[in-house]
């Protein structure tokens, strides 16, 4: 952080070290909280903890804090030892700072019916990313912050997305195996593998945990009809927090159970449909109104849920919210499965045959592949 540069003054209490930065934050740090992190009880090869909170004076109380070397010292009452914390590690860690990691700074985008896929979300060739670890990451970084990224020129071959996605994250393994084909079959047993069209709706809410991120690898598009339709479901939570906030309100606080039964998996789990972080921020929409199973909510209850059900259906229905694109032959996009909504518009498997394979990628193996790309191409310290 910049305040690292400079500070103007650090002062101590027993029970809070204040430092005033140069750009003129102020940032407080507990004594507890510093007690509990010295580099000293760490494993100084894994960086891994080696005591328990239980083995940290419950109140530890500052006795002096002096300013050497680039950060401070500090003793605490009754302790012979003492802990030394450099300014760099203070200004990256101060209460309320914002991320560090550029992935982690969310940008939503509500209007995604005045949006282009190719000129306002990232996208690449396949060679691009595969031979210049820069675009990867900025790709990677894209993808991370508005949920939705895209790759051309993969080979619109069966085995292609396999061998591109460990550049993006781990592979999930379902009941459909490592992947699944998006394509016409007789007696369907997921309206996926049929011609209808299907409204937004994210995927596997019934598993659990639900899959992080998802991939779909274009072998053999419709000329006509089976258009790819996505939106922001942070962006569309937030719309319906700002104009209904009683319906975000039973959404976010209502189990919805999901429910998935065929001749080879019966996966059941429950969720709400908007599912926000302890500090009430919006950290995952579920809705698949397919595989809503009966909810077993109080009769007095279910007009409520049901109102602000339908009022958020409605926004996932506008047009003016629903980025809408054509993946062509060897097109694959990768979208964060706990955010995003995708659908199709309705084709003819009879006169266009349409054909897309995917698979599921694990939530933390992508976040790590951009935060280890970031640690590789750091430049070295001074």
């Amino acid at each position: 952080m910049s305040e690292a540069a400079g500070f103007v003054r650090v002062s101590a209490a027993p029970e809070l070290l204040t430092i005033e930065w140069a750009s003129g934050a102020r940032s407080e740090y507990p004594s507890v909280w510093l007690r509990d992190n010295l580099a000293e009880d760490r494993d100084t090869h894994s960086g891994q903890r080696l005591v328990d909170i239980a083995d940290v004076p419950e109140r530890p109380r500052i006795r002096t804090a002096t300013q050497e070397n680039g950060g401070v010292r500090i003793h605490w009452e009754g302790e012979a030892r003492g802990a030394s914390f450099s300014f760099e590690w203070l200004a990256a860690h101060a209460p309320g700072r914002t991320p560090a990691r550029p992935e982690l700074q969310v940008r939503t985008w509500l209007e995604g019916g005045g949006l282009d896929a190719r000129r306002d979300f990232a996208w690449a060739s396949l060679s691009a990313i595969s031979g210049t670890p820069q675009v990867r990451l900025a790709w990677l970084t894209r993808l991370l912050q508005d949920g939705l990224a895209f790759l051309q020129d993969v080979p619109p071959e069966l085995g292609a997305i396999l061998d591109v996605v460990p550049l993006v994250g781990r592979v999930l393994e379902t009941n459909y195996g490592f992947t699944f084909d998006v394509r016409s079959v007789p007696q369907p047993e997921n309206l996926a593998y049929s011609d209808l069209g299907l409204g937004l709706h994210t995927d596997n809410p019934y598993r659990d945990p639900v899959p992080g991120f998802q991939a779909l690898h274009a072998l053999i598009p419709s000329s006509e009809g089976g258009e790819s339709l996505f939106a922001d479901g942070f962006a569309l939570a937030a719309q319906l927090r700002a104009t209904a906030p009683e319906d975000f309100a039973v959404l976010t606080h209502t189990a919805v159970p999901f429910l998935y039964s065929s001749k080879d998996a019966e996966l059941y789990a429950e969720r709400p449909l908007i599912q926000l972080s302890t500090a009430g921020s919006i950290t995952a929409v579920h809705y698949n109104s397919r595989s809503i199973a009966p909810l077993d909510l109080p009769a007095a209850l279910a007009p409520r849920f049901y109102s602000a059900y339908r009022r958020f259906a409605a926004l996932l229905r506008e047009p003016r919210y629903q980025l809408r694109t054509r993946l062509g032959a060897g097109v694959l996009v990768v979208f964060d499965n706990q955010r995003i909504l995708h659908g199709r518009t309705a084709f003819s498997s009879a006169r266009h045959p349409r054909h897309l394979r995917g698979c599921y990628l694990t939530r933390d193996s992508v976040y790590s592949e951009a935060a280890l790309l970031r640690r590789r191409l750091a430049p070295a310290p001074a």
